[in-house]
């Protein structure tokens, strides 16, 4: 029985989809029995933002907010969709969101192969482009992220403007306005990448027919789709052009000029390029074109995150090419096949906003390769047919040529997709916390308000927010300069600095509503701006007038943060005024490598004589003051075996036995607040209440 083509099509995108969710599945089985994984009967997400559309999410179906599209944002709003009408809990539902919408980047892949009429083509694209490392890192079951579709949506405007200019029917380019509207609601972002598209789709129709209406006509509905303006205004828009262009092709003939450029003034009126011009700045233009910025001439000199995010720096050619294609050979012969599609289908020009967009990873971070994936799976698609279509030249006999060009593709794909599918089964992401840490939120959200805050880094806020309930001061999305507020109370050594530095910040925060508090507290950038320093020394007076207290504020200090608070000390150990770090720090966590007659050679190297109380680091030897040994009780306290080793030492050792870990630090460091407070388990009782407390967490309730 012949199958028809759509039927042939639909059979394809089903295979790969269901191959695509297969794999996805994985994750699944990998965690589903540790039970320090699961939160209220299931798989808690992989990903600390998802927290954000989660609670969102969670809070528009419990009817504590309301329905707000710019501020829940599309995932949260589909999210609740899903939850209303599917018989799945809210947590199955956002654990497996990502993969179920994410293997749908197979669909359009398999289109764009249906509409050059090479449906294998798409087929194996498809396949291939659906779990190469980067795009399954961020589309992984539990990666509950507006990642699901920020690649699949422009994938799909790219295949409705190729469909639409190889078809030259009108009806498709409404098709590419709903695929615009679709793509730039999911994440707004993606009009710069649209706009790309359609100004390579422009420069296409002009040298390939700048005369024919039709191409024409798709940039004025391409200016429609791009625009800026309300969801009706374009339908409307767009349904008139439709009329006019259907039925009145004389009238079309006459005009189309003068329609396309009122479309484009439209667009540029709308503020649409304002936005894209934007875009550049932040992700190319100062990243490779930096500019100098004089210090100290525009107020105070905080701390770049920037720095301090991997997905946001550079990367080297290997990670760049294993993340896009697997394997650098993989990667140099998708290369070539790219090459060879544009020039076989140089339609496929459009596409190049997309590569353009992965090799950016190079400057602005491993997140950019994924925009690069489909393309250089359509490219390793094409070389792969096109050699297999070439054994022709070398085997003449019909019946084993036929099985020769079946088995050769079988075996490109397979062994290129092996170091992909091995990549997954190796890629074992935890949960973002584990069920002990969701117990102590869990406790935190019976005892507080959902107006109190609690103050941590930003890498919890999400969390914190989710499951305890609580406000939050930095989170995922705002941790800009408040990240120094945060950072100081943790690095700082004085008990009533951090006391009066957190009610002040929290009240300030609610009182003058204001979005960054460190800005309004330092008068950051105006005349009379505050000297920093000065500042923080009369935060350690007992006496300091604070603001009323209207909530109550919740310090939380994890164990997590023990293997980054150097990167947490670096926004606080910070002279404003210059920018420049106060001091060196030192705070090396690290575990036993040897131990030889009491002589500790840690796994970083630093060798520790526990019967001379040194430290050797390098080539140098410093003396010990100070090695505590830490024991987590049945109770939740900690249990302190100190011993002095030299009065004028400059170091401190302490060996958290229960974690089988060492921490190596200087003196100042060790009476900061997070040593003090989460791993001696030491704070004033006059300023602090512990509240919550665990091996993975502690949570002080703030007295003042």
């Amino acid at each position: 029985m012949q199958v028809n083509r759509t039927t042939h099509i639909i059979i394809l995108i089903a295979i790969a989809y269901a191959l695509s969710i297969a794999v996805r599945l994985i994750w699944v089985y990998q965690f589903a029995g540790n039970d320090s994984f699961i939160w209220d009967g299931q798989l808690m997400i992989n990903t600390n933002d998802g927290y954000y559309f989660a609670e969102s999410a969670r809070d528009i179906l419990n009817g504590t907010t309301v329905y707000k599209p710019d501020a829940n944002g599309a995932l949260a709003i589909m999210t609740v969709f899903f939850a209303k009408i599917l018989p799945f809990s809210f947590e199955t539902i956002i654990l497996y969101m990502p993969a179920f919408l994410g293997a749908l980047l197979v669909v359009p892949i398999v289109l764009i192969g249906y509409s050059l009429n090479r449906p294998y083509l798409g087929f194996i694209a498809g396949l291939f482009a659906s779990i190469v490392w980067s795009y399954y890192n961020r589309t992984m079951t539990g990666y509950y992220d507006s990642d699901m579709l920020n690649i699949v949506t422009p994938a799909f405007v790219l295949w409705s403007i190729i469909h639409a200019l190889t078809t030259q029917k009108n009806r498709y380019l409404i098709l590419m306005i709903m695929m615009m509207v679709a793509s730039q609601f999911w994440y707004s972002k993606n009009i710069s990448l649209n706009t790309a598209m359609v100004f390579m789709a422009v420069i296409y129709v002009m040298v390939k027919d700048r005369h024919n209406i039709f191409n024409l006509k798709l940039i004025a509905f391409a200016f429609i789709g791009l625009a800026f303006i309300p969801l009706a205004l374009k339908a409307i828009l767009a349904l008139i052009l439709f009329g006019l262009f259907h039925y009145k092709d004389t009238l079309t003939n006459k005009y189309i000029y003068p329609i396309a450029g009122i479309m484009f003034v439209l667009y540029l009126y709308s503020g649409a390029f304002y936005s894209i011009v934007s875009s550049l700045n932040l992700y190319v233009f100062n990243r490779f074109f930096p500019t100098e910025v004089l210090q100290g001439v525009s107020g105070l000199q905080f701390f770049d995150v920037i720095g301090t995010v991997r997905e946001a720096g550079a990367i080297p050619f290997e990670t760049f090419a294993n993340r896009i294609s697997g394997h650098t050979i993989t990667f140099l012969f998708s290369t070539i096949g790219v090459i060879m599609l544009i020039i076989r289908y140089p339609i496929l020009i459009v596409s190049l906003p997309m590569v353009a967009m992965g090799f950016m990873a190079y400057k602005s971070g491993l997140r950019f390769t994924v925009y690069a994936v489909p393309i250089y799976a359509l490219g390793f698609g094409y070389i792969t047919l096109y050699l297999s279509e070439k054994l022709k030249l070398i085997i003449l006999d019909k019946k084993k040529l036929q099985i020769a060009q079946i088995i050769m593709p079988i075996l490109i794909v397979s062994l290129a997709l092996y170091p992909n599918i091995m990549h997954i089964i190796g890629y074992k992401v935890p949960t973002v916390l584990n069920k002990t840490e969701v117990q102590d939120l869990d406790k935190l959200k019976a005892i507080s308000s959902p107006k109190d805050y609690t103050l941590s880094w930003w890498d919890y806020g999400y969390p914190i927010r989710y499951y305890s309930e609580t406000q939050t001061l930095i989170d995922g999305g705002k941790h800009q300069n408040d990240n120094f507020i945060i950072s100081q109370m943790m690095f700082s050594t004085s008990a009533q600095q951090v006391a009066n530095l957190s009610r002040l910040a929290v009240e300030t925060y609610v009182d003058d509503n204001c979005s960054v508090v460190a800005n309004t507290l330092f008068q950051q950038g105006k005349e009379n701006q505050l000297d920093p320093t000065l500042f923080l020394e009369e935060l350690d007076d007992a006496h300091y007038v604070l603001p009323a207290k209207t909530r109550d504020v919740y310090l939380y200090l994890p164990y997590r943060m023990l293997n980054i608070f150097p990167t947490v000390a670096k926004f606080g150990n910070l002279d404003l005024t210059t920018g420049l770090a106060l001091r060196k720090m030192v705070f090396y966590p690290t575990g036993m490598a040897s131990n030889n007659k009491g002589v500790i050679q840690f796994s970083n190297g630093i060798i520790f004589d526990g019967q001379k109380g040194e430290l050797t680091i390098g080539r140098q030897k410093t003396k010990v003051k100070y090695f505590i040994s830490t024991q987590n009780t049945v109770k939740g306290q900690i249990s302190l075996d100190a011993k002095i080793f030299h009065i004028d030492g400059d170091y401190a050792v302490v060996y958290m036995k229960s974690y089988g870990r060492f921490v190596v630090m200087d003196l100042e460091t060790f009476h900061s607040t997070y040593v003090q407070m989460f791993i001696l388990g030491k704070y004033d009782k006059n300023l602090f209440e512990l509240v919550v407390s665990s091996p993975y967490s502690k949570i002080y309730k703030l007295k003042i």
